[in-house]
């Protein structure tokens, strides 16, 4: 029995980053020839830099104050980002296309209360007993709603009650992984039939002290501003956290010229893996997923969006496997713009290359003096993703003739 391949493009997308809101946004500032300025905040959290969520209007895509405040911002911001998506797309509102929609996302986990944390830490330095002590802490300062606020699955729920998105639903949690993980599974549902149009993404805000400790932990924050992502030797000066909602329509082509749709670019091919990165399994597993999706050589059309985190060994070593593997394709790094987004990282990615292929312009520097300045506008794109602790991934597009 023969199966038939389904071509997937991507008909929606929606993106809010410290850059702004919207992909009209975006583009404004990625196609205009010159690297934007980035949106820091170096003294909420000193000596670390986050790249902020963007003023917003919350009301624009979730109308109900009711829905608003049972959510935390990362919840908001991925319901918002998803309202967006299905926006561009011409599917918002249109009840039998969205109750038939698959949606995969990839989640975190929610917001801690820092202020019982912090007692916690406090009382443990009085007493020996500790175990003692989290039982009876947990049981008499947490309020008994917080766990379910904290729930990942609860943003994909959140996006069915606020955007009628009722088809099958998948939520993925894992770090980067999952944000390539959730890309993957929708590109291969509808490549093989299984799906005619899905809803993908993820998102991440950046303001919370928690995520910078769990960062901190393996000393991979940058501490110094001002900075530049690479160094002159070509490691990287650390990792600096970044607030991202990124969500994708997916489709087949057969669904989305059914019924008009414009398509920013064709997805050709997406592969995560996992493993050991001792000695060079690291780059035995890149080359393997770089053959296995087709990214390979490239010219001065091709751009590369590498998702390296800015953690200096592992991103040196992204680095010169994608000098050796597209030594002609101009990069842009994600993090020296947008910061390191986890779970929303590899989707933004994804988003950002599908402006470039809609586009007849060349993509701006992410970062003047660092990014290669190309004149030509791209017909290829390879986004990359490389977990700071595990998972790595590839996708390539094509620019749509």
């Amino acid at each position: 029995m023969t199966h038939t391949r389904h071509q997937v493009v991507v008909t929606g997308i929606g993106l809010v980053t410290s850059l702004g809101v919207g992909h009209e946004a975006h583009r404004d500032q990625l196609m205009s020839g010159t690297a934007p300025s980035r949106v820091v905040d170096s003294t909420s959290f000193a000596p670390y830099t986050i790249h902020p969520l963007p003023e917003i209007d919350w009301s624009a895509q979730i109308p109900r104050r009711g829905d608003q405040r049972q959510m935390e911002n990362w919840q908001r911001l991925g319901v918002y980002a998803a309202g967006l998506a299905l926006d561009d797309a011409g599917l918002k509102g249109d009840l039998e296309a969205c109750a038939s929609m698959d949606m995969i996302v990839s989640a975190g986990g929610g917001e801690r209360d820092i202020n019982v944390d912090t007692l916690i830490v406090e009382e443990s330095r009085k007493r020996n007993d500790r175990e003692q002590l989290l039982n009876e802490k947990l049981t008499t300062e947490l309020r008994p709603t917080l766990f379910l606020a904290q729930l990942s699955n609860l943003l994909a729920g959140n996006i069915s009650i606020v955007h009628k998105v009722t088809g099958s639903s998948r939520t993925l949690m894992g770090e980067e992984g999952a944000g390539i993980s959730a890309v993957e599974t929708g590109f291969a549902r509808i490549a093989a039939g299984q799906s005619t149009h899905c809803l993908v993404g993820g998102a991440f805000v950046s303001e919370r002290v928690d995520m910078l400790m769990v960062m901190e932990a393996i000393q991979g924050l940058g501490k110094d501003a001002d900075a530049p992502f690479w160094s002159a030797d070509g490691s990287a000066n650390g990792m600096n956290l970044g607030t991202a909602g990124a969500f994708l329509v997916l489709e087949s082509l057969e669904h989305a010229q059914a019924r008009g749709a414009h398509v920013y670019a064709r997805l050709d091919a997406v592969l995560g893996d996992r493993g050991s990165r001792e000695a060079d399994r690291l780059e035995q597993r890149l080359t393997r997923l770089a053959d296995d999706t087709g990214a390979s050589g490239g010219g001065v059309d091709t751009v590369v969006f590498t998702g390296a985190t800015g953690y200096p060994e592992l991103s040196a070593r992204e680095r010169t496997f994608l000098q050796s593997r597209f030594p002609n394709a101009p990069r842009r790094t994600l993090g020296a713009l947008f910061g390191h987004s986890l779970e929303a990282h590899f989707p933004t990615g994804v988003a950002l290359a599908c402006l470039a292929l809609d586009d007849d312009a060349p993509v701006s520097p992410f970062a003047a003096g660092e990014d290669a300045v190309t004149s030509a506008a791209a017909n290829t794109a390879i986004v990359t993703a490389i977990g700071h602790v595990r998972g790595e991934g590839i996708a390539r597009l094509t620019r749509m003739p």
